[in-house]
């Protein structure tokens, strides 16, 4: 074999193994290059910003992708929590408001695990159902309009717009979520459970273990992480909505896809979930840099999901 073949077949082993690592190095470049703000500390400030929701989320919906699961209620529990935050804080301190609004994503996450695990009806459906419920629960306690924080909020509007050593406060809840997440899946036997189950469910189940309590938890996980990123956006916009987030749960799922998972289950990390948040959050920030519609940003990111996808494929083939 040539020196020069060996040299290609190196460089497609690389690309096939690490392919979220070079779409995310690929997307640096191209944005470097397309712009001469993307390197600036304004610019990387407000996109990390823009993303720590979705990263948050994404970090939930990996655990449940990779038990073989799916959860289409987050961006309807976002849209919740925000305007339950934003009516909390109307009475109660800020604290107790936004321990509230996380039990009551919780809440709304545990009902999906409970029709999940308990009655076996299919993910897809049982979170449709839920997401469903939570948009017009907001829309209900909103009475369609948005919820305008007064003074009593301002220490959460603070922590939406402040900095800690010139970063967002919600970068901050990001990455340590992201490093909990991390910890969970590599060192824990919940994680590996969880990726287990994914793998080989009948297996699990012959094996002793309880899959209906490691499904119940991964949707209860997943609610409280979308109802934190409810919070978040209600800091950042001074407003509980429900008409946020939609749409929200493809974004969720494209990173969580783009980072390498495989939907079927058994399969994923947490840093290449938060590179494949960082990819779409790229991809949007250098369209609004260079002034570009919105319209393209889904194409573009719907290409990327395809390559994202056919990699996979290339890499599970390689290992057979």
């Amino acid at each position: 074999m040539s020196i020069t073949k060996k040299r290609v077949l190196k460089a497609l082993h690389f690309l096939i193994e690490y392919d979220t690592l070079v779409i995310f190095l690929i997307m640096v470049i191209i944005s470097s290059t397309i712009s001469d703000v993307f390197f600036t500390h304004t610019n990387i400030s407000n996109l990390l910003r823009q993303v720590s929701g979705i990263g948050i989320i994404s970090m939930g919906m990996l655990l449940v992708i990779l038990t073989g699961g799916i959860d289409l209620s987050v961006g309807s529990i976002v849209a919740l929590t925000s305007v339950l935050c934003g009516s909390f804080l109307l009475y109660m301190p800020v604290a107790i408001a936004l321990i509230c609004s996380v039990i009551a994503g919780v809440a709304i996450g545990s009902f999906s695990g409970y029709l999940i695990s308990v009655h076996r009806i299919a993910p897809f459906i049982a979170t449709l159902a839920l997401m469903t419920i939570s948009r017009g629960l907001g829309f209900i306690i909103s009475k369609g309009s948005p919820i305008i924080l007064n003074t009593s909020g301002s220490a959460l509007i603070n922590f939406g717009s402040g900095y800690l050593l010139g970063i967002p406060y919600p970068v901050f809840l990001m990455f340590i979520v992201f490093i909990l997440v991390f910890i969970i899946l590599k060192y824990t036997v919940f994680g590996r459970i969880i990726i287990a189950i994914g793998s080989n469910e009948e297996a699990v189940r012959l094996s002793g273990i309880k899959l209906k309590y490691y499904k119940f938890m991964v949707y209860c996980i997943t609610g409280g992480f979308a109802a934190i990123a409810g919070i978040i956006s209600t800091s950042r916009t001074g407003v509980g909505s429900p008409i946020i987030g939609v749409g929200l749960e493809l974004d969720v799922i494209a990173a969580v896809v783009i980072g390498g998972a495989n939907l079927s289950g058994g399969k994923g990390s947490a840093v290449n979930t938060l590179l494949g948040v960082l990819i779409l959050g790229m991809i949007g920030n250098i369209m609004n840099l260079q002034d570009i519609p919105a319209y393209p940003q889904q194409v573009i990111k719907g290409l990327i999901i395809i390559v994202a996808v056919l990699l996979q494929g290339l890499q599970t083939k390689k290992k057979l």
